[in-house]
């Protein structure tokens, strides 16, 4: 006789045994092909997963940029580096003169400016003079000293050459240098320059050109009055020439 009770209670436990059977098929897929959380972005074929290399220690070293610009010298403002034929060094020399100690002499034709110590002796610097048409003499009188001073070409300059500016602050750039002494009520300076290859040379409208290290040293040594003297060009002497 067919028995209902037996009956459920055998389907309850064939229902539980297939449930549980299931499971244990389903976990044992799950462990030979784990699910992929990303499957857009499963990698290629072949592709194995970096393993860590581990590199024995290594001392820290000093950080170096990947470009380093080499280190460069700031150019000097000194424009006198410029190699002096040896006759154009200031220098003291045996020089014959009944002008005072003191007095500045222009040796126009051969380039030299002679500062007189006296008993027979003089500092003598090269220098630049005027080029031909521009050479003049006489006697004048330092009236002013300027350092670095400024710059204004005369009316009689800019007529010459109008492209020159009409003024300049002083400065390493400047055309008359790092010092100027201005001669009586002319136009005329005894100044620096910032050319020093032109010392020898005839190239100016008049003034009288020195080193930067030559006319700071000259006028470290003249003061406002000092008689200056200018040679003519005809004066040329042979023996100063040296």
């Amino acid at each position: 006789m067919f028995n209902l009770d037996t009956f459920k209670t055998f389907s309850r436990a064939f229902a539980f045994g297939a449930v549980a059977v299931s499971a244990i098929a389903f976990a044992g897929q799950a462990k030979a092909a784990p699910v992929q959380l990303f499957p857009l972005f499963a990698p290629p074929p072949g592709y194995a997963a970096p393993q860590p290399q581990f590199q024995p220690f290594q001392p820290l070293q000093p950080y170096q940029p990947a470009y380093q610009q080499p280190y460069q010298v700031a150019p000097s403002e000194d424009q006198d580096s410029v190699e002096m034929p040896a006759r154009f060094r200031r220098q003291t020399v045996s020089y014959a003169t009944r002008e005072a100690p003191g007095t500045i002499v222009i040796d126009t034709p051969n380039t030299y400016l002679y500062y007189v110590l006296g008993n027979g002796q003089a500092i003598r610097y090269g220098i630049g003079v005027g080029r031909d048409g521009f050479t003049w003499s006489g006697i004048q009188s330092v009236t002013r000293k300027a350092e670095w001073p400024d710059w204004t070409p005369p009316p009689e300059m800019i007529a010459r050459q109008p492209y020159l500016p009409r003024h300049m602050s002083g400065g390493p750039g400047n055309p008359l240098g790092a010092r100027a002494m201005y001669l009586g009520g002319t136009i005329y300076r005894i100044h620096g320059t910032n050319a020093p290859d032109t010392i020898g040379k005839r190239v100016s409208s008049g003034c009288i050109r020195l080193t930067n290290e030559d006319v700071t040293d000259l006028y470290s040594r003249v003061n406002v009055g000092t008689k200056v003297v200018v040679l003519p060009m005809t004066d040329r002497r042979a023996d100063l020439a040296r």
